[in-house]
């Protein structure tokens, strides 16, 4: 039997994304530290959730943080590790990270190069080697991030809001 009500998609649904995730043009990687950049790939202003893909050209400490949400990870190129843990990622590998745990990213001395695909909620924290905090970065602070950047490459500013729902 027919149901009476048509279910239609909401008009405020915000757009998908689809786009090539390592880009053709240089200018959409973010600087974030001495040899590390980052992609963005999606910022979603409602959950405080962002992805991106992060790259490192250097062996050496990324950084040390701690989330307060749950981080998703897939290494597509490279390995690194924390220097809290005994594993490594290496391409091809799936790491979650649990809310709160602090933890220190490192490429080893082996690679010269990583590339991983990072799915955020909430914030980074960055912390000192006593634990005390000297950075935090959120999807909003994210965003501005691109946007300075973006508008200092020749982009325009307004090249990051095409990720952001």
């Amino acid at each position: 039997m027919p149901s009476e009500f048509q279910v239609l998609p909401s008009p405020a649904i915000p757009p998908e994304v689809a786009i090539a995730a390592v880009p053709e043009d240089d200018r959409v990687w973010v600087p974030q530290a001495p040899d590390v950049w980052f992609r963005p790939l999606m910022f979603n202003t409602v959950v405080g959730q962002w992805c991106n893909l992060l790259w490192v050209t250097k062996s050496g400490i990324v950084s040390r943080h701690r989330h307060p949400g749950a981080v998703h990870g897939y290494v597509i190129k490279g390995k690194w590790h924390y220097h809290e843990h005994p594993w490594t990622a290496e391409t091809g590998h799936y790491v979650y990270e649990p809310p709160g745990e602090i933890h220190t990213l490192a490429v080893p001395a082996d690679c010269d190069e990583m590339v991983t695909f990072f799915n955020i909620t909430g914030a980074m924290i960055y912390l000192d080697e006593a634990g005390h905090q000297v950075g935090y970065e959120d999807v909003f602070t994210k965003i501005e991030m691109c946007r300075v950047h973006y508008e200092k490459v020749g982009l325009g500013g307004d090249f990051v809001d095409q990720f952001v729902r």
